[in-house]
């Protein structure tokens, strides 16, 4: 330990002398304000994410009775899926929960729950891939986005996606095509 470390704090104290304790007194009236300050938005943030958790239940208790008044059959709530992916070669399980299953008519639907102004829209991205993510793990084409808060049922249909252009299927056909055509005009 060399000499110069212990005496450091001597040093600072020394500092802090020279200072105008006014200063002193407002920088560290500064730092408490700070701190109560982010402990404040903290504590409001948190609130906030509970009421929205606490909205978020309350409407999927709501959206099952809506969604018996529209004649479905509930079969299943909080329901896992799976469905798996490859990366790099290696599979991965990639679980999902869906809100609701549900049955009318003899057809199947995965129900999804939302609430607030922008979560319901089929406009908003998130809400759209987790349908489609429904889609592959629940097997289904057919969704219901409940808006609990309008107190509304919509079906979203999710077709197929058309493959890409089958480009080997039109390469076989047009080399067909050629074949045909310079054997005729051979002939």
């Amino acid at each position: 330990m060399r000499l110069d470390d212990v005496t450091a704090p001597a040093r600072v104290w020394s500092l802090l002398g020279s200072v105008p304790r006014a200063w002193l007194v407002v920088a560290t009236a500064l730092a408490v304000l700070y701190a109560l300050a982010v402990a404040v938005r903290r504590r409001l943030r948190r609130a906030r994410m509970r009421r929205r958790f606490a909205r978020g239940a309350e409407g999927e208790r709501e959206a099952a009775h809506l969604l018996e008044a529209h004649g479905f059959t509930i079969e299943g709530a909080q329901v896992a899926g799976a469905y798996d992916v490859l990366v790099d070669g290696a599979p991965v399980a990639i679980t999902v929960r869906a809100d609701y299953i549900v049955a009318r008519d003899g057809a199947r639907f995965v129900a999804e729950v939302k609430t607030g102004r922008v979560a319901p829209r089929i406009e908003t991205a998130a809400t759209r891939r987790q349908l489609l993510e429904y889609q592959h793990a629940f097997g289904v084409a057919r969704v219901l986005l409940v808006d609990a808060d309008q107190r509304r049922v919509q079906l979203v249909e999710l077709p197929e996606r058309a493959s890409a252009v089958r480009w080997p299927a039109l390469a076989l056909a047009g080399a067909v095509f050629a074949a045909l055509a310079v054997a005729w005009t051979v002939r």
